[in-house]
């Protein structure tokens, strides 16, 4: 992947058992970048983690009600960083309004936004008429 910028398109079925496989995809992406010069395990770790934390909350959230929805996801691997889109037709959240977790008390709610967030150098959730799209941006540096 030198010196080129690469862009994955994905659609999958609105079904957890996909999981799997689009984090192996983030996992494969970072093992890949040849002018990575950080830890790839970590960063294949923390690709993997955030495409499978937010393919979730999509399925879970945004496409509940129709489960021939499909999830679509769009990765672009620059020179300096990687973002990805995950988009959604659900009726939106504003991102800032979710609460961190209470590990304590071993509350799902609200884990996966946190995590994203800790993992990637910016996250921010656009709602849209025709859908919404959560950004996610990992330097690479």
């Amino acid at each position: 992947m030198e010196n080129r910028n690469i862009e994955l398109d994905i659609k999958v079925p609105n079904h957890t058992k996909y999981l799997s496989l689009v984090g192996r995809i983030g996992e494969d992406i970072a093992k890949e970048i040849d002018r990575y010069l950080g830890d790839r395990e970590s960063l294949a770790y923390q690709l993997n983690l955030v495409l499978t934390e937010a393919m979730t909350n999509a399925i879970k959230y945004a496409a509940q009600e129709n489960s021939d929805e499909i999830v679509h996801i769009l990765i672009h691997v620059g020179e300096h960083e990687v973002q990805i889109k995950i988009y959604d037709c659900g009726q939106g959240f504003d991102i800032n309004d979710i609460p961190a977790p209470d590990f304590e008390k071993l509350e799902d709610r609200g884990r996966g936004i946190f995590l994203i967030k800790s993992l990637m150098d910016s996250v921010q959730y656009v709602k849209r008429k025709e859908g919404n799209v959560l950004e996610m941006v990992k330097k690479l540096h």
